[in-house]
């Protein structure tokens, strides 16, 4: 095994941090990227790519940004579900990298539902 560099440290220190936020309920939202074979192909990497960036370029910390399996409805891929702390979780479906960073600024960060790009609201929850 390599051994780990100041960067690797850094980067485990801020997933955990985020991890942590969330159980201790200080996380603002949590985004499930659902990364199955069929939403990698169908583009979830690009998707969650142009998430972190939006993330990153606000400087947040208190988003947290999971991945899980296929979620079953492969022919709308790539799909996310947004949890908003005191609000139902909402999975989107079809996402582009552009529709994504619109959920995020809209919902995560405004509080506000994307209805074109929602499929449903309040199936499973952190909590």
């Amino acid at each position: 095994m390599p051994r780990l560099t100041i960067d690797d440290l850094k980067k485990l220190r801020d997933q955990n941090a985020g991890a942590i936020a969330l159980r201790a309920g200080t996380a603002r939202a949590k985004v499930t990227m659902h990364m199955g074979t069929c939403g990698i192909a169908a583009g979830a990497r690009e998707v969650m790519a142009a998430l972190l960036k939006e993330i990153a370029d606000q400087g947040l910390t208190d988003v947290m940004v999971t991945t899980s399996g296929c979620a079953g409805l492969c022919s709308r891929e790539p799909m996310a579900t947004v949890e908003v702390r005191s609000q139902a979780p909402v999975k989107y479906v079809n996402l582009t990298p552009d529709t994504m960073v619109r959920v995020f600024r809209q919902h995560v960060l405004g509080g506000e539902v994307v209805m074109d790009a929602a499929l449903a609201a309040g199936c499973e929850t952190t909590g």
